[in-house]
């Protein structure tokens, strides 16, 4: 295991993808790695206690978690790596693929620039179907479209791919690779 340096500053990364692409299991082993934290999906908690189709209010209620915990972070500013599997733009997304219009708090978070550095996951790994995914044909049409979000950001990111282990062996290499000059 290698000792990784220890920081004067909080590195942001984000997890980001379409449905069936690993983020949380990528989050978490990023986190083990790098002797760091990681923040859950609150959208998977979220609905998988609806006994309904989710609405526009529970959105903007994800979105206003997810909000409260980049805050919190944003605060304790613990130096060091934080890995959150998933991010206000598959929220952004979201918003408007399904009710076509994105609330202000989004847009607001979202320019300030948060994260550090993304990651986004290929839809190289078989789909695994269960009660919260949707879109398990249109992982292309979504990965495209985080790409370009992530893309507006400004931000760096690296695309991981791989399957088993080489996964998350790619995302090590594309955090080493961009924290090499930090």
């Amino acid at each position: 295991m290698q000792i990784y340096r220890p920081y004067l500053f909080m590195f942001k990364i984000a997890i980001s993808g379409p449905e069936s692409t690993g983020k949380t299991e990528i989050a978490k082993q990023l986190a083990q790695h790098f002797i760091g934290e990681w923040m859950p999906e609150f959208a998977r908690e979220y609905i998988e206690k609806l006994d309904r189709r989710y609405t526009y209010e529970d959105v903007c209620v994800i979105a206003e978690q997810q909000i409260l915990e980049q805050n919190r972070f944003e605060k304790e500013n613990s130096p060091g790596f934080v890995f959150f599997d998933t991010d206000l733009i598959i929220t952004k997304v979201w918003f408007e693929y399904c009710f076509g219009k994105v609330p202000e708090l989004v847009t607001a978070q979202l320019n300030k620039n948060y994260f550090d550095f993304y990651l986004l996951c290929y839809h190289d790994l078989e789909w695994m179907p269960d009660p919260v995914r949707e879109h398990g044909d249109d992982r292309q049409f979504f990965f495209d479209l985080y790409k370009t979000e992530i893309e507006k950001t400004g931000k760096p990111y690296a695309i991981v791919t791989g399957k088993g282990e080489m996964r998350i062996e790619n995302a090590i290499k594309a955090v080493e690779k961009y924290f090499e000059t930090r």
